[in-house]
């Protein structure tokens, strides 16, 4: 039986994972859980799951903590309690289920210390790709029992998936996305937080689904998948699927191309990155072709979508410019959730911050620590009071 520890375990990835755990109770043991404010719904998980040990990152969230007399799990606090996690001996999955960057640290210590890591954190890849992949070689180089980094993203997944079918040269990645709310509407000033909230295909946490909304999520996939599989943005051809049956492809040199379809359900990747190189049935609904009727594919339109161009802008230039993006975009989206800027001034604010930043080509990890730092004040600097921005 493995023990996993899951960090983000009350948002929707985290949550799916422990249906897929609980599921699976013979393979897998809750290990440990961690959340940032949501303590109610972690007390439930606990007496649910009773995991050993939770960790709480927001403090005055960690003082009202309590799960009672009958749950005897350990409590920690903070960003140093991830990393206590990450690196607990006991641990043998590590699942970064976290939004944003906080969870950088406790993932590199997690591969240092030879867990398997489960990563749905796609900001880290994005901004700290380089030095996540960097030491994710250097332990394959030193030990027989190297860490193996499996993506959560269904179209990671998926196309982990494609490639061990075949050690072919690739010619492609083909990276399919639903177009969001906004596939076939205009994207106008007066769009609310609320509007842009109604995902067509997928429930997920509100900054995800905001991306989706801008295809801001979809250049942050591009930027990962490049790091992920050691390709370049170039090859990587972003195609709207609104159906979200086929969850990404892969063209080989010969001009054969192999996909992965299921139904759109973060439970099925969440439990190939927990099992693999084995399979096991899950509670995922079949696929059923007479009823799927068709299937559309079309170009993403990127003056409508700005922000998959700028993304993939970051990606050619490379250096700190991908963490500069994904820094900027995140002040930007948690403005417009607040009512501070408008959807339409997202990809203004990320490419002005962009376009000033001081570039670095190939950064230590304290220079794009500090390159974080920067972009997200100055995206807050550029955000007035009263909801416009230069």
């Amino acid at each position: 039986m493995k023990n996993v520890c899951i960090l983000g375990s009350t948002g929707s990835v985290g949550r799916a994972a422990l249906e897929v755990i609980d599921n699976l109770k013979s393979e897998f043991r809750v290990f440990a859980l961690s959340c940032d404010k949501n303590i109610q719904l972690l007390k439930q998980q606990v007496e649910q799951f009773n995991p050993k040990y939770v960790c709480i990152t927001d403090s005055a969230a960690a003082k009202k903590f309590n799960v009672g007399n009958k749950q005897a799990c350990s409590l920690f606090a903070g960003l140093k309690g991830l990393e206590t996690l990450a690196s607990h001996p006991e641990v043998d999955i590590f699942l970064n289920a976290l939004v944003g960057t906080v969870g950088l640290h406790s993932t590199l210590l997690a591969i240092k210390n030879k867990k398997r890591v489960a990563i749905a954190n796609k900001e880290t890849l994005v901004a700290y790709g380089e030095i996540i992949m960097h030491e994710v070689q250097k332990c394959k180089g030193s030990s027989r029992t190297a860490p193996t980094l499996l993506p959560v993203d269904s179209e990671h997944s998926a196309i982990h998936q494609c490639l061990s079918q075949s050690n072919a040269p690739v010619s492609r990645i083909i990276l399919t996305a639903s177009g969001g709310p906004f596939l076939h509407k205009p994207i106008t000033p007066d769009i609310t937080p609320e509007s842009a909230l109604k995902h067509p295909v997928w429930q997920m946490g509100k900054k995800i689904t905001i991306d989706s909304a801008t295809l801001m999520n979809k250049g942050l996939e591009v930027l990962e998948a490049s790091v992920l599989f050691n390709i370049p943005a170039s090859k990587i051809e972003v195609v709207i699927h609104p159906q979200s049956i086929i969850h990404s492809a892969v063209e080989f040199v010969d001009g054969s191309i192999i996909a992965q379809l299921s139904s759109p359900d973060m439970k099925l990747p969440i439990q190939y990155a927990l099992t693999y190189p084995k399979r096991y049935p899950s509670s995922i609904k079949p696929l059923d072709f007479e009823k799927i009727k068709k299937l559309e594919f079309m170009k993403p339109d990127f003056n409508k979508f700005p922000c998959l161009r700028l993304a993939y802008e970051a990606a050619e230039a490379g250096g700190t410019m991908p963490c500069v993006l994904n820094s900027a975009n995140e002040v930007a989206v948690q403005s417009f959730l607040a009512h501070k800027i408008k959807l339409t001034q997202i990809p203004e604010l990320i490419e002005k911050v962009m376009r000033e930043h001081k570039f670095i080509k190939s950064p230590s990890l304290s220079e794009i620590e500090q390159a974080e730092e920067w972009a997200k004040g100055e995206a807050k600097s550029g955000i007035r009071v009263g909801g416009s921005c230069p």
